[in-house]
């Protein structure tokens, strides 16, 4: 089966591509010649996540899917969420974007938080959608070299390590995208 993902984000290909059960060919919108960058206008995850998937199903005619994915503090009411990415500027810069986590968190004591990715697909015409959450809380400082965006401050619930330390085989089955992803997979395998 072959199923496009929706995305230019090349980190998130590949964390995909880790996981993805053999049988499964994924294919990114550089490998469809789309070489748009899909303005997601959506006001939640959920919406970003059907913006990437209907633009290139009624562009392009593929099985898709795409993901959205947020960072969630509890404290600072579920910010940055759905603007996790842009959070301190359309730039999309991760460390200046962790910069504004630390200042937003800067003499609050509540530090928990959550991952959470919703994965939109549109296979032969069925719209489906899948979520993925993942406890833990922020640290004020950077730890680990794996990993992109949050994942330097970000230690799991039941964990020690960050996401960028952790080794990736842990990381690939506990994550937020893992999570959904899993649920994903399991939807393709009862269509197939």
């Amino acid at each position: 089966m072959k199923l496009v993902f929706a995305t230019h984000n090349l980190n998130k290909l590949k964390e995909i591509k880790e996981i993805v059960p053999e049988g499964i060919e994924i294919l990114s919108l550089t490998d469809i010649n789309c070489q748009e960058d899909i303005e997601e206008t959506g006001t939640t995850l959920e919406e970003n996540a059907r913006i990437k998937v209907d633009y290139v199903k009624n562009n392009y005619g593929y099985n898709c899917f795409s993901d959205d994915s947020g960072l969630e503090i509890d404290t600072l009411n579920g910010e940055p969420g759905v603007f996790s990415a842009r959070y301190a500027g359309a730039e999309k810069n991760n460390e200046k974007n962790i910069a504004k986590v630390w200042e937003e968190l800067d003499n609050k004591e509540n530090k928990s938080c959550q991952f959470r990715t919703i994965i939109a697909a549109n296979i032969e015409g069925k719209e489906s959608q899948f979520e993925g959450v993942v406890r833990g809380e922020i640290i004020h400082e950077k730890r680990g070299a794996g990993g992109f965006g949050y994942d330097p401050i970000f230690i799991p619930e039941g964990y020690s390590k960050t996401f960028a330390e952790l080794d990736k085989k842990v990381k690939n089955t506990i994550s937020h995208r893992a999570k959904a992803f899993g649920f994903f997979v399991k939807y393709l395998m009862s269509v197939d």
